[in-house]
């Protein structure tokens, strides 16, 4: 046996030994083989500016040689088969050399394409964009020890000490704009003390336009602005003075404000059709195709009208009514009103056009022509597809859903949707005992606007929305029973800024019932009688409130963050109706329509942080949280709002509702799935993400958490939370992931595998499974995990 290892050995360092990566190089090239670390000084003391800069420095000095490691500049593989395959065939020209070398040889990465000194050149460029000025770069070439064809790079960058402002003022612009940039200086950016950068003068010169367009300054532009900085005026150095200037021959016309004067909106047909008929409102001209494809006055409205602050009359001699109000231009207000039309999701497309009354700009107005284009009236969607859950349960699923957009005339849509499934248990823990089916029919009609209670005429400056639902579904287990779910709802969304989004139930009513109960359910009853209360028939009146953080869409924020909490309350509203009858805000046996309803009180809550290494690596963090606590009718919550861990989304080494509450056993009868439930949930997940290669990514993750119940059940002492055993209760899992993403939709492959069981196992210390498949699962799924 050894002989035949050491022979295997030797071949294995002969085909070693006669692979090549340098053998067919161009004369006069060098193989890039990576960086060393690189030599930084002057940062020990770096702000977020200075960490910025390095950063984009790093960034721009980075080459990935062949053979990286997930993109690294300075970590390979060592087996660089791709460049063994171009150098063993780059010089044939056909047969099976040829096509192995067209399928499987990398090209070289040479130190010229690297170009080290165009790369530190570069490099130093952006340390003087961030106030740098005296910092250098610089690199060295090192070669291999033992092929001189062979050579890394080693850069060396110098920060030195960076400069700071000391003086903002302005110069040379008309008195009217001078004051109008002195009045808002209290917003600038470019404050004495702060460091220098570039990134601050480019937002200076966005905020001072934006500033003059919002006050009728149509035609001023970011470019129209310029600075001069002057480092020597400032005694002692480490300083710059900056002067705000225009550009050498900036038009006249860029500082003159211009109000606006008539709007007319041209409808073109559904095929192209110009308009030929037209109608007015309130001043507004409409010209059309056949008919006025929305009201015209909701038209009106979010043409923004309505929240004029300054009218005046017009007294020039155009034909149009003196009555009409006029305003001064705003890009803020050009660029609401564009924001609300595309929210509305009615117009195949529409444009706005601001054209002068003459072309010597004489003239202070404006006139508005909007070209628009409806989309179609009806979208219809179907799916049939072959679903593996997150709860372990797969099997071929069907939707078909038809909505009428625009239904009313205002921007109303209104959807039907179907809905039918068939599940069936998949994994180690499976059975058919398991499998189901589900039908769902459901009906929303959207209003983008409020529409009960009416507040005025006027619009929000934001998106508000108001969606009036109905639905019913039934879920049908064979093996145990029927459940059938009907309710209605009522909810308005409103989001006032790009961050944070309100959403507000102010009523939900859910319906459920369960029927057809089979002897296997009863057995399970009488093992866990609080089962039977979770899923009696009850009415559920809800009232609820989300409010959800988001910056992922704000410019230049890198490492993103996203967090929503929703608080629910249950049956308080109708309990306060008994409470005037005369009964107990706690006492049971309360009803509404003859049936009981629940009563509870509802928290949950998520926050995720995504942060972004670089292009290709992202370490991406989660943790939630959330209690249900139920009383007065019944101190056992609605099964439908119970909380439950595992599954694709989750603790990933276990199917979902396989563990809970608290050291309950996993247990050997899958019937009892649904004991795996509780009142309480703690959960947190990390992963780190890489590309492989192309659209192909990998995960490595680790995920903990587990349910509790929040009251001691009887015989159920483990189940309860208890802060001392909140460690040894917590699962924890680790494991492996593959990504296919294709941006609009991405396919999730992972496997996950348990290290810590918050039950008992038979075996001590905190990694307590006696085997590796006692808790791995494989899960397929659609989108990331969080």
């Amino acid at each position: 046996m050894t002989k035949i290892k050491n022979i295997l050995l030797l071949l294995v360092a002969l085909l070693v030994s006669a692979c090549s990566v340098t053998k067919n190089l161009p004369e006069g090239e060098l193989l890039y083989i990576g960086q060393k670390p690189m030599l930084i000084q002057g940062n020990d003391s770096l702000g977020d500016v200075g960490t910025l800069a390095l950063e984009e420095v790093t960034a721009a000095l980075a080459t990935a040689p062949n053979n990286a490691l997930l993109g690294s500049s300075s970590v390979r593989i060592p087996f660089p088969i791709g460049l063994w395959i171009y150098n063993a065939y780059a010089k044939s020209e056909k047969g099976l050399g040829k096509w192995i070398f067209n399928h499987f040889a990398a090209d070289p990465v040479f130190m010229s394409t690297v170009n080290p000194g165009i790369r530190t050149q570069a490099a130093k460029n952006i340390l003087r964009d961030y106030g740098y000025f005296r910092g250098s770069v610089s690199y060295e070439v090192i070669p291999h020890k033992t092929d001189s064809l062979q050579a890394r790079l080693q850069y060396k960058v110098n920060m030195d000490q960076p400069y700071f402002i000391d003086t903002v003022y302005y110069k040379g612009f008309t008195p009217r704009t001078m004051s109008i940039f002195e009045r808002a200086r209290s917003h600038s950016s470019l404050l004495s003390g702060t460091q220098f950068n570039i990134n601050d003068l480019n937002a200076e010169r966005t905020r001072l336009s934006n500033l003059l367009r919002n006050v009728g300054d149509f035609y001023f532009r970011p470019d129209y602005i310029t600075y001069q900085a002057d480092t020597t005026r400032v005694p002692g150095g480490g300083h710059v003075s900056l002067r705000v200037v225009p550009v050498e021959g900036l038009p006249t016309a860029a500082q003159k404000p211009f109000v606006v004067g008539s709007t007319t909106v041209n409808f073109v047909g559904a095929k192209g059709e110009a308009p030929n008929d037209s109608t007015t409102y309130r001043g507004v001209k409409i010209n059309y195709y056949d008919k006025v494809p929305v009201r015209p006055n909701m038209l009106y409205r979010w043409l923004d009208y309505n929240n004029y602050r300054m009218k005046r009359r017009m007294d020039d001699s155009t034909g149009i009514s003196s009555s009409a109000p006029r305003t001064r231009y705003s890009l803020q207000r050009q660029t609401r009103i564009q924001e609300r039309l595309a929210n509305l999701g009615i117009f195949r497309y529409q444009e706005m056009q601001y054209v002068p009354r003459d072309s010597a700009l004489v003239n202070d107005t404006l006139d508005v022509i909007m070209n628009m284009m409806m989309d179609k009236p009806y979208s219809v969607t179907a799916d049939f597809n072959v679903k593996l859950k997150s709860n372990n349960q797969m099997g071929p699923g069907a939707s078909f859903g038809i909505t009428r957009n625009n239904v009313f005339g205002a921007g109303e849509s209104l959807s039907l949707s179907l809905t039918g499934s068939y599940e069936w248990q998949t994994g180690k823990h499976s059975s058919s005992d398991m499998n189901s089916y589900e039908l769902g029919i459901n009906a929303d009609l959207t209003f983008p606007r409020v529409v009960f209670p009416r507040i005025g005429d006027r619009e929000y400056d934001f998106p508000a929305t108001t969606t009036f639902s109905l639905y019913a579904k039934q879920l049908v287990h064979p093996k145990y029973y029927h459940m059938r779910a009907f309710g209605g709802s009522a909810t308005y969304e409103f989001q006032p800024t790009s961050k944070y989004k309100h959403s507000l139930t102010p009523l939900k009513l859910t319906y459920n019932t369960t029927s057809d109960h089979t002897n296997e359910f009863w057995e399970i009853y009488f093992k866990n009688p609080g089962l039977y209360a979770s899923l009696e028939n009850q009415f559920i009146p809800q009232m609820s409130y989300t409010l959800t953080f988001d910056d992922s869409k704000v410019s230049g924020i890198r490492h993103t963050k996203w967090w929503q909490i929703t608080f629910a309350s249950a049956g308080n509203v109708t309990s306060a109706i008994y409470k005037l009858a005369g009964k107990d805000w706690g006492e049971s046996g309360k009803k509404f329509l003859g049936s009981p309803f629940a009563q509870f009180l509802k928290l949950n809550t998520e926050f995720r942080y995504h942060y972004v290494l670089n292009d290709d690596m992202t370490l991406a963090m989660r943790a939630t949280g959330g209690f249900i606590w139920a009383y007065g009718n019944s101190t056992y919550a609605p099964f439908t709002e119970l909380f439950y861990v595992g599954g694709a989304n989750s603790v990933r080494a276990w199917p979902a509702r396989r563990i809970g509450p608290g050291a309950n056993k996993l247990d050997e009868d899958n019937r009892l799935f649904f004991m795996h439930m509780g009142d309480m949930r703690l959960e947190a997940n990390i992963e780190f993400r890489f590309r492989l290669f192309a659209d192909l990514h990998g995960a490595i993750f680790l995920d903990a958490g587990n349910v509790w119940n929040l009251r001691n059940r009887e015989n159920a002492e483990d189940q309860q939370f208890r802060f001392k055993n909140l460690l040894k209760q917590t699962a924890l899992g680790t494991g492996l992931g593959l990504r296919y993403d294709l941006d609009f939709l991405v396919f999730r492959l992972d496997l996950g595998l348990g290290l810590h069981a918050p039950y008992e196992t038979g075996k001590s210390g905190y990694f307590n499974l006696p085997k590796w498949n006692d808790a791995m699962t494989l899960h397929f799924a659609i989108g990331y995990p969080f």
